[in-house]
């Protein structure tokens, strides 16, 4: 079973691991964080916490049952006072190819609107990446524009959060359901 949690200042160890063990394979379909991201990882974490305490966006990563191994980030960034929201996720490649991002990324969007009150995300991804695609599309997401995503070809996607419990999605065939955190 696995965990999909608000991010701590404890994540800090397991994060920068899994970011450093995925950065090519990350930077093959997103671009790179860079070379300063890393150096100045503890200041970074310090200040998107702070960010996430004021409201201005919501952290999570996707934990094992030990919480000791994070294989995936969910995060809504950008909050608005309309209720709106920007999507992104990563999936380590180890974990890649077995329904966690969808069944993270429709979990995070039911949090969306009951948890944080949000009515609407977005998500963008490059026109190569058809894992992405097919993710935000089983998610309810809906193409809304092209966009031009650093340098490349991308799709801005779009979903309305409902009322009443029609946020939820069920969990993609084969995939895990997350425990509640």
């Amino acid at each position: 079973m696995l965990t999909l949690t608000r991010l701590r200042a404890d994540h800090a160890p397991a994060l920068l691991a899994f970011e450093r063990e995925n950065r090519a394979y990350f930077a093959r379909s997103i671009p790179d964080r860079g070379d300063d991201y890393f150096k100045h990882f503890e200041a970074r974490h310090a200040a998107i916490l702070a960010e996430q305490a004021a409201g201005l966006h919501h952290f999570h990563v996707l934990q094992d049952d030990q919480g000791d191994a994070i294989l995936g980030r969910v995060n809504l960034i950008d909050i608005t006072a309309a209720g709106t929201a920007e999507l992104g996720y990563r999936i380590a490649e180890r974990a890649a190819g077995q329904g966690l991002a969808t069944t993270a990324v429709q979990d995070l969007c039911t949090r969306a609107a009951t948890d944080y009150n949000l009515t609407s995300l977005t998500a963008v991804t490059t026109t190569d990446n058809p894992a992405s695609k097919a993710v935000l599309t089983r998610a309810g997401f809906a193409p809304v524009e092209d966009i031009v995503l650093d340098g490349r070809p991308g799709t801005r996607y779009s979903r309305t959060l409902g009322v009443g419990g029609d946020e939820a999605l069920p969990p993609p065939p084969g995939s895990s359901a997350l425990k509640p955190s």
